[in-house]
């Protein structure tokens, strides 16, 4: 037999720094294949995440085509279709990247054990991660619950490997009629919505695709980098790489971003200091810390990490919560945020934050349920850190803010937002209200409003809870969880 090789797209639709893609190019060639799984053990993706995926798919193809390849689509268990298109074709080697879940972890070792056992070798890399989630350790061996020992201690194991370029030439694999005709077409995976159809806002706001993430990566060093320790905070500038989805969904690998910087500031390509790029990549840490935690803490979007948190007294208001996913909560800076991510699929991290607080300290609704809005709405709703990340805010995860850490959503504003730009962009009809005023627009006096063209209430909401009672509530909460721990 000559030699055959599959390699199994999931959350690596790149070409470059592909390890599993070259090896399985290196010996022979090659059937390139995407399985939509959804399957019951598997979170369904978002409507967000879905678009995404549909546009990364559609850039792959085209650049598997461009070098000779072809991307096969499916839809259904891997399992059960990995096997037998095996079987049928001849394969005799299987590639794929590793992905960190507990259910992706527990199908790979399912399907590897079975493809081995019927004869077929199965290589599998990591193309995700600059370190494995259990290659960094505290000094006895044991997962890392800070995030500050677990940076210094893979920084400590030096940079990563170098990026490999995407192969020049991929020698497609026929495919039988018997497994041809069980192939869908992208339209068939059925991922972009359609009635309604509401990705207008996501179509004008991102490119997804492998060349996209490189460019966006290359602009981010040559401006937004200078600065950005601070204008990381600054949701009104251009301050941040926005590289997030293409990162989630493997269209640009954390090794590809950690090489380019280094690259770009010593050879003084990027005008930004060594300390700019240092947070930069530590942001970068952070998503590496995330998987630590998932890979050690399956159930990290649904279980409080800290257990302590099972007994918090969260409060049931669909209302509240139905006003702040509309961003409809009186606050603007929250209510931006809000608004921000239900146009454009994304929300600029410092405002995340501030979102996150306000749902789950002034409203006290439980922090499970931003995260599944969040799940639903953003196109880099990744596995880890959403769920790292609220439980963050919540003060239920490794390394947590402390819950009684509350952000004032109007302090915030005037700190990150002072000039009001944000909220005038994503709020237009308080847009007409002075900088001293646009973050508490209900201290504004009747002529101002009237100025303005604003009737609070009407076109814009009263505040859906007073801070000071809203503050006072979530620390007697907190107070009361830790009375009932003794």
């Amino acid at each position: 037999m000559s030699p055959a090789s599959l390699h199994w797209f999931r959350d690596d639709l790149r070409l470059a720094d592909n390890p599993a893609l070259a090896a399985a190019v290196d010996h022979g060639p090659t059937l390139c294949l995407y399985i939509l799984d959804e399957g019951r053990s598997r979170r369904p993706l978002g409507g967000a995440s879905r678009w995404w995926l549909s546009r990364s798919l559609a850039a792959l193809a085209k650049a598997l085509a461009a070098r000779g390849g072809k991307l096969v689509l499916m839809r259904g268990d891997p399992a059960a279709i990995i096997p037998r298109i095996v079987e049928t074709v001849g394969i005799d080697l299987v590639t794929w990247n590793r992905r960190y879940d507990a259910e992706s972890i527990a199908l790979d070792s399912r399907l590897k054990a079975e493809l081995v056992a019927a004869g077929t070798k199965v290589e599998t890399f990591n193309a995700a991660l600059l370190n494995e989630p259990w290659q960094v350790t505290t000094k006895t061996g044991d997962p890392v619950k800070v995030f500050t020992p677990y940076w210094r201690a893979a920084r400590e194991r030096g940079d990563p490997p170098a990026p490999r370029p995407a192969p020049t030439r991929i020698m497609p694999l026929e495919l039988p009629a018997a497994i041809a005709d069980e192939a869908s077409s992208l339209t068939g995976l059925g991922l972009e919505p359609s009635k309604p159809d509401w990705a207008g806002g996501l179509r004008k706001a991102w490119t997804p695709g492998e060349d996209s993430a490189a460019e966006r990566l290359r602009d981010f060093l040559a401006g937004p980098l200078d600065g950005y320790g601070e204008g990381r905070n600054r949701p009104d500038y251009v301050s941040t790489s926005r590289l997030s989805p293409h990162l989630r969904f493997g269209e640009i690998g954390p090794r590809q971003i950690w090489h380019a910087t280094l690259s770009a500031v010593e050879s003084g390509e990027a005008s930004a200091g060594s300390s700019d790029a240092e947070k930069f990549l530590s942001e970068i840490g952070w998503r590496e810390f995330s998987y630590h935690l998932l890979f050690y803490n399956p159930g990290l979007a649904t279980e409080n990490y800290n257990p302590k948190f099972d007994a918090f007294p969260w409060q049931r208001d669909d209302a509240a919560l139905a006003a702040w996913q509309r961003g409809s909560t009186g606050y603007p800076i929250v209510d931006a945020g809000l608004r921000e991510l239900w146009t454009t699929g994304w929300m600029h991290n410092r405002v995340r934050m501030i979102a996150a607080s306000f749902l789950i300290k002034h409203l006290l609704i439980d922090w499970r349920q931003g995260e599944d809005w969040f799940w639903d709405t953003l196109v880099d709703a990744d596995p880890a850190n959403n769920a790292a990340s609220w439980q963050w805010v919540a003060g239920s995860g490794a390394d947590a803010a402390p819950y009684y850490r509350i952000f004032n959503p109007v302090t915030q504003g005037l700190k990150f937002d002072p000039k009001g730009g944000y909220v005038r962009r994503w709020i237009p009809e308080i847009a007409g209200l002075d900088d001293a005023l646009i973050h508490e627009p209900w201290k504004a006096d009747a002529d101002a409003l009237r100025r303005a063209g604003i009737v609070l209430g009407e076109t814009y909401p009263q505040p859906i809870v007073d801070l000071d009672f809203g503050r006072r509530r979530a620390l007697d909460a907190l107070a009361q969880t830790r009375s009932d721990e003794t």
